[in-house]
């Protein structure tokens, strides 16, 4: 009967790893990361903004006023003026400016969508290992048990004479180390949940985990967000490559300013109030010595960053590869417990006929279904492990999971 609770504890613990979620990404991590992800955004959004219109030249307005007495009368004089110096043409620089920014921004925007779904990936992966070390402290309650009827049956052979002290001796420490380890499990469980309570806003025990599928390598490369923003690198790249060929090339600026004075000297010839307007253009071509090592070193930026996009692809893949190898592993050594689970459960089959013939005592029954609920669990557990490797993959995919 204990064996049959513990047999429905352990399934409910291991169902509750296996839910599909409906919820968004987001909801994993905490409103305060969640706010500070969005003032992140808005920035990028405002600092985009900036550099997109840094073409557009100031309107410079001044004003001065000054009062003095030299000839023993005081003297009043007031300047005001409007001035514009605002380039009109540069050569293309205005609109690879512009683009350049635009870049900047997607870039920019996908820097913050990598770091938002790493600490995402964070607070999934804690969940799942905050399940997961539930199943390994059940199992290991069946390994204590188990452990304390072995130490009961060397007892009883040792009273009996039929064993020497030392293996006595080996059950005893066997199963203090194996209960030294469950509280090993408790700690590791309590600091999982300070970790997850340090970037969630959800209670552990009700969240929901993601179940994950497997990826193919086109879908992992193809939606993968750290490939893109290597991608977005190269556009932000080229257009600065033209931005900087473009600041040494002809430029033309339209010049317009408008100037009012006022003064009540004494000795002044003339209106003392007077206004004018200057209107006009300037051009422009610089000749600097550093002119082709600017450009050349924009060039070799842009050029770097494509070939950073294939390298970053030859990493994606061995990720991928090195992800499916261990997924490989881990059910190989799932089938090894699904194997041990069938001849456990053959053996408890067996032991059971012999226990109700008098062949077997209690504890054998109690031993075998033990070990059949070990197994199970070790099933569960690897079934997370495979999980928390997929999540490797979800970590740079695009889609919700």
């Amino acid at each position: 009967m204990k064996a049959l609770k513990l047999s429905t504890v352990l399934l409910v613990l291991y169902s509750s790893t296996l839910l599909v979620c409906d919820e968004k990404l987001e909801n994993y991590i905490s409103e305060t990361k969640k706010e500070q992800f969005r003032y992140d955004y808005q920035k990028n959004e405002a600092e985009s903004s900036k550099l997109r219109d840094s073409w557009i030249a100031p309107l410079n307005l001044n004003y001065s006023y000054s009062k003095s007495n030299p000839y023993s009368d005081e003297q009043i004089s007031e300047n005001a003026s409007i001035k514009m110096d605002q380039p009109i043409f540069q050569s293309g620089g205005i609109y690879y400016g512009i683009k350049f920014a635009e870049a900047s921004k997607i870039y920019a925007d996908y820097s913050i969508d990598v770091a938002k779904r790493k600490l995402i990936k964070d607070a999934v992966s804690l969940l799942m290992q905050i399940k997961q070390i539930d199943l390994k402290r059940e199992k290991q309650n069946l390994l204590i048990k188990n452990a304390e009827i072995s130490l009961a049956q060397k007892k009883e052979d040792y009273l009996s004479g039929q064993l020497d002290s030392g293996f006595l001796d080996s059950a005893i420490i066997e199963r203090n180390q194996l209960i030294q380890a469950l509280y090993d499990i408790e700690t590791s469980k309590e600091r999982l949940i300070s970790k997850f309570n340090a970037i969630s806003d959800m209670d552990y025990k009700d969240a929901a985990v993601p179940k994950l599928r497997t990826l193919t390598q086109k879908e992992f490369l193809d939606e993968n967000i750290v490939l893109t923003m290597s991608q977005s690198e190269i556009e932000k790249n080229r257009y600065f490559t033209d931005v900087t060929m473009a600041k040494y090339l002809p430029k033309v600026n339209l010049v317009a300013g408008y100037n009012w004075d006022k003064s009540d000297a004494i000795f002044q010839f003339g209106p003392n109030e007077k206004d004018y307007y200057n209107v006009g253009f300037k051009a422009n071509l610089p000749l600097d010595i550093n002119s082709f090592r600017d450009m050349e070193s924009s060039k070799v930026d842009y050029m770097k960053s494509k070939l950073a996009v294939e390298d970053r692809k030859r990493e994606l893949r061995a990720i991928y590869e090195q992800v499916m190898q261990n997924i490989q592993n881990l059910e190989k050594k799932k089938q090894l417990s699904i194997e041990n689970r069938d001849i456990y459960e053959r053996l408890l089959a067996d032991t059971k006929q012999l226990f109700e013939a008098g062949y077997k005592a209690e504890f054998d029954v109690e031993l075998m279904q033990n070990s059949v609920e070990i197994q199970k669990s070790d099933v569960n557990i690897f079934e997370i492990d495979k999980q928390l490797e997929l999540l490797t993959l979800y970590e740079m995919y695009k889609n919700e999971i």
